[in-house]
């Protein structure tokens, strides 16, 4: 799965139905409610896309959770407060149950997200999924490049499947929100991935450039853009917004500006605990999709509630609030807005998730963010060098 860009709940669903109040234990206040649930269904997917966020070493996780394990999750998260839940994975169209977890959820009064590639999504899966009362489908691709897309996905068809759901999406009266991870191999053809989105009668576009996580950091010397790349991009962005306003077109294009070329971090996740509940095939529950790469030992939904995981769990409260953390963010006056930036982008590229984020000017180690940007000037790796991700290499890459 590649989310969309920050793995934040879309603009269209800006307006999730009422989450359920209800008293909370003494302390228990102070923390907030997970508001957005994300269900990984699965690690399962028909593309290969180099930049994936799954885990590396995705083919030696656990067995998935059943279709009764996941409506106890979706059920004690909506009991927690969870307002929003986006079914993604992988690809979530290989769930057989995918349209009973839709009805349950909607049942429960969740706002319900599908996060897919399209790929195995049919006219009557739409029809069945509209029927158990899904809100929103976000349908990714990886190009406005018929071969480009195609070779990013390693499927010949996907291009063209892509384009009759995207349009299908649209007939059934769903807003139409579209995905486009751009990178430097597709990044400067952000125009004809705009006219792409025109033509598809596009309500919502997210242009997210690639933010490296999982598969997208392994690969980062073959997809990280360069700062010239990245600023005509928006400022091409710019233009069509203006056009598209002038014009009173509802198109809305969103641009996301990837972290390395930022000088202050991102509130990841509005903070560490927060706000968001991942819970991934296995039942690994996380504060973000992308943790389970540090060296935590994070709660399984088959051992524990998720009232137990959310408030109680070692997990969840490693990075809670600002006692965690180290100079110089303790002494930042920034540190209630950024909350010291994202503990997995501070582990990757320091070996440490309590450093503070480098993608920040103050951090000590801001110069690997700074050599990153460098590399981009003269990396010249091609697409098929990227090392994609499929069941072979993730093997390759865990040792299995």
């Amino acid at each position: 799965m590649q989310s969309t860009g920050s793995n934040s709940p879309d603009e269209a669903a800006a307006q999730p139905r009422q989450a359920q109040q209800q008293a909370l234990p003494s302390g228990e206040e102070k923390i907030g409610l997970p508001l957005w649930l994300l269900a990984e269904l699965t690690y399962r997917c028909p593309l290969q896309c180099p930049y994936c966020s799954n885990p590396l070493d995705f083919a030696r996780q656990g067995a998935e959770l059943g279709t009764d394990e996941w409506l106890r999750v979706i059920s004690e998260a909506r009991q927690l407060g969870a307002a929003q839940i986006g079914f993604s994975g992988g690809e979530p169209l290989v769930r057989a149950d995918l349209a009973d977890l839709i009805g349950e959820s909607r049942r429960l009064g969740y706002y319900t997200n599908l996060i897919t590639s399209g790929i195995g999504l049919t006219e009557q899966k739409i029809a069945d999924f509209q029927r158990a009362g899904l809100d929103h489908i976000q349908i990714s691709f990886q190009s406005s490049d018929e071969q480009v897309n195609n070779m990013l996905a390693g499927s010949s068809k996907a291009f063209a499947q892509k384009l009759a759901m995207a349009r299908a999406v649209k007939a059934h009266d769903y807003p139409m929100v579209l995905n486009f991870v751009t990178h430097r191999h597709n990044i400067d053809h952000i125009d004809r991935i705009i006219e792409l989105c025109i033509a598809l009668e596009a309500d919502f576009v997210e242009l997210a450039t690639c933010q490296f996580y999982g598969w997208a950091y392994l690969n980062r010397e073959g997809l990280l853009p360069t700062r010239e790349q990245l600023e005509r991009a928006e400022r091409v962005t710019n233009e069509y917004r203006d056009r598209l306003a002038a014009e009173g077109h509802p198109c809305k294009l969103i641009f996301v500006m990837p972290d390395y070329y930022e000088e202050r971090p991102k509130p990841c996740m509005s903070g560490w605990g927060s706000l968001f509940l991942t819970v991934t095939p296995d039942g690994t529950a996380l504060p973000c999709h992308g943790a389970r790469q540090l060296p935590i030992a994070f709660p399984n939904v088959r051992d524990h509630d998720l009232r137990h995981i959310w408030y109680e769990s070692f997990g969840f409260n490693r990075f809670r609030g600002r006692d965690w953390m180290p100079e110089p963010c303790r002494s930042c006056s920034e540190k209630d807005k950024d909350f010291g930036g994202c503990r997995c982008q501070a582990f990757m590229l320091t070996g440490d998730a309590a450093n503070a984020d480098p993608v920040c000017g103050k951090s000590p180690h801001h110069g690997l963010i700074v050599d990153a940007r460098n590399e981009a000037l003269h990396a010249i790796q091609p697409i098929q060098q990227l090392v994609f991700r499929n069941d072979k290499n993730s093997c390759r890459i865990s040792g299995t």
